[in-house]
């Protein structure tokens, strides 16, 4: 398998745990918002593969607790995932997987294997506002309602997140996803921030108030509601 990224530290994005992060390309949405909309089509040369991955993993035993899993959208890989997690697994890492929610049976047994220790999926927008944010023209929200089941089982740890835009979300947006995964575990609202690799120009941060009046909404149906980033 390709890697298309690898960041080498990251102390941030596997809550806990001294991790790196591996990027996957591919990604069957078209968030405007992306960060990392290069490689959503696959187009940038990869950094390394699947051989050289393990073998920095091997070098950096002892010194990093755990490996992120990111993208695009890793799920989409499939079997070839499965592989490679078991490879990163054999070495007593800590696996951490983000995904869409598209791809419900690869996660189920991802997790039913033990090749995954944290999950976090993406809630992209409310039902009705779904396709709009994925960047798609329509969209079957039956395999994302099957991952966010699955995860309020409890059989894996696990996070929800969305990633607020000023021009995408209302208060409808979270009075729309409270009933949906009511009783998360965790959910974190995150503010969107413009950068020069993100999809579409001319999107805005909400502003402190808009993001506080949202956690509000969220907060009966999810208690353990927070909002992440660093001006928040």
């Amino acid at each position: 398998m390709e890697i298309a990224g690898l960041q080498k530290l990251t102390l941030l994005d596997f809550p806990g745990k001294v991790a790196c992060t591996v990027f996957l390309s591919g990604c069957n949405f078209r968030c405007p918002y992306c960060h990392n909309a290069e490689l959503i089509d696959g187009l940038l040369p990869p950094e390394t593969d699947e051989d050289g991955l393990i073998a920095f993993l091997e070098k950096r035993r002892g010194l990093l607790d755990g490996v992120c899993i990111t993208g695009g959208e890793p799920s989409l890989r499939g079997e070839e995932l499965a592989r490679l997690l078991r490879r990163v697994k054999a070495l007593s890492y800590a696996v951490k997987l983000d995904t869409n929610g598209t791809r419900p049976e690869l996660l189920s047994s991802l997790a039913e294997e033990g090749l995954i220790d944290y999950v976090a999926m993406d809630i992209k927008n409310s039902p009705d506002r779904y396709a709009e944010t994925a960047g798609l023209s329509h969209i079957s929200l039956d395999a994302v309602r099957e991952s966010a089941s699955f995860l309020l089982s409890g059989r894996v740890d696990y996070e929800f997140r969305t990633t607020v835009v000023k021009e995408l979300f209302d208060d409808n947006s979270f009075l729309g996803i409270g009933p949906w995964i009511r009783g998360a575990k965790r959910y974190y609202l995150q503010p969107f921030e413009d950068r020069d690799t993100v999809a579409v120009r001319g999107l805005h941060a909400p502003s402190r108030e808009e993001l506080t009046r949202y956690q509000g909404i969220m907060l009966p149906f999810c208690p353990d509601t927070f909002i992440r980033g660093r001006d928040y």
